[in-house]
């Protein structure tokens, strides 16, 4: 049960009942997640949405990647409703599934794509120390350049904002989920050397 009234769309004010259409109309097609808590101030739900859009369709990376940066910051932060949610949509746009299993149980992830072990260690780092190693943000930026790196660290801290308000508010899962995530708390494994070695290229 979460901590704060999550309106529905019958209690929302004139205010909060056009950001509620508008996020309804838009790509995600439903009002899910952070936005049930965020809708307590609707200037904030609107702008977090529209933000939220960009990041989640409107940037000039692959999917895929996308996807995976999400639920690597869903694991660092154990946020329950972000990674049922992204999971599958990670699966969907590429992600293997054994690659998922291993981010959730907090092992480390074999990727098919270096582009994918890029990703994660890029995501990795900024998570447990604030920092990315040169050498992989130079990687990073030599692939996606100047925009996709920024794309990237944007998505990372936008889902970490999401994380945290899931988290802080106890956003509850749809009934008769059971909570995907465990122990370890921050839950990111270094990959192996050898795939670590196949980022660089």
């Amino acid at each position: 049960m979460a901590r704060i009234p999550l309106p529905s769309g019958d209690e929302l004010s004139p205010e909060q009942r056009r950001v509620f259409d508008a996020v309804v109309a838009g790509p995600r097609g439903q009002v899910i997640g952070p936005l049930r808590a965020v809708i307590h101030n609707a200037d904030l739900a609107d702008r977090w949405s529209r933000l939220g859009e960009i990041l989640r369709f409107g940037t000039s990376l692959p999917r895929r990647l996308n996807e995976l940066a999400i639920i690597v910051t869903g694991r660092r932060w154990s946020s329950q409703v972000e990674w049922w949610v992204h999971a599958r949509a990670a699966a969907e746009a590429g992600i293997a599934p054994a690659a998922i299993e291993a981010i959730r149980a907090g092992e480390p992830p074999i990727f098919d794509e270096a582009d994918d072990a890029l990703v994660y260690e890029f995501a990795r780092h900024l998570h447990l120390s604030g920092q990315v190693p040169l050498p992989v943000y130079q990687e990073a930026q030599q692939r996606w350049g100047a925009r996709g790196v920024v794309e990237l660290t944007a998505v990372i801290g936008y889902y970490t904002m999401v994380s945290m308000t899931l988290n802080a508010h106890e956003i509850p899962l749809p009934d008769g989920i059971a909570p995907p995530l465990q122990a370890p708390a921050e839950g990111l494994a270094p990959l192996p050397p050898a795939q670590l070695a196949a980022t660089a290229r």
